[in-house]
């Protein structure tokens, strides 16, 4: 199944108004089976894994694990296992291409340029998220428009043209951060540690540090680039990108 832009705007008109729960009920009745929560494990993650756990039939959660994840970060996956009793379905880099990038550039090469950053992200991240959404007809994300400049005008449902034109759904595109945390208060929803020192945002351990006050929630994301730049490619699209850049 191959969407548009055009029909998925249509219908993310139709689901601004639904609720986080709703949207995720609508996009499992419509694209079950074949359809996958790509999850890090953030607090934006943790709760659409709690909303998810009431929804039936179950849905597949995979994460990218780039081999360069807190010790946190698989701390609180563990923790979801067995608090919601699901299966984690861990998506690893090609081995060959993490050995030629390491033995080619080092171990730090992402902090050189923009463009190393990019090579680092698109061998751990992108190409493995390529295989995971393999056969699949959508995925969901845990992506919200307060999250970054890059993602203001975030719709609940998108055609995600990087991946072969699948549906992808963004249920709490709409949430502010206290509304996440609330979710996680009331219903007692694991969560990473590192949230609590600091950290809005959690990625690779070399590629993410505590946020200083007053910063924005992913400035502790590759902190040595420009906020337009803090994309690791998984939710870019090259469209809305350009005239980004373009415009400012």
């Amino acid at each position: 199944m191959v969407w548009n832009q055009k029909e998925a705007s249509r219908i993310a008109e139709q689901l601004e108004s639904r609720t986080a729960e709703e949207v995720l009920r609508w996009g499992v009745e419509r694209f079950s089976p074949k359809i996958a929560f790509s999850s890090s494990f953030g607090a934006e993650d943790v709760v659409l894994i709690d909303l998810l756990s009431r929804i039936k039939p179950r849905v597949t959660i995979f994460t990218l694990d780039t081999g360069r994840l807190p010790e946190e970060t698989y701390e609180v996956m563990d923790r979801i296992r067995e608090r919601y009793g699901v299966e984690i379905a861990s998506t690893f880099p090609q081995r060959e291409a993490v050995e030629r990038l390491e033995r080619e550039k080092g171990f730090y090469s992402f902090r050189q340029s923009v463009e190393n950053r990019k090579e680092c992200c698109a061998i751990r991240k992108v190409e493995p998220l390529n295989r995971a959404l393999a056969g699949l007809e959508a995925w969901i994300t845990g992506l919200r428009r307060e999250q970054a400049l890059t993602r203001t005008r975030l719709e609940k449902v998108e055609a995600d043209l990087g991946h072969g034109g699948i549906a992808k759904l963004n249920p709490l595109a709409d949430w502010t951060t206290e509304q996440v945390w609330d979710h996680i208060r009331k219903n007692n929803v694991p969560y990473n540690k590192l949230h609590d020192l600091g950290f809005p945002s959690i990625g690779c351990s070399p590629c993410t540090r505590a946020v200083r006050p007053g910063e924005e929630l992913r400035a502790g994301r590759w902190w040595w680039e420009l906020p337009e730049n803090k994309e690791c490619g998984l939710h870019v699209n090259p469209k809305e990108k350009e005239e980004f850049e373009k415009n400012g």
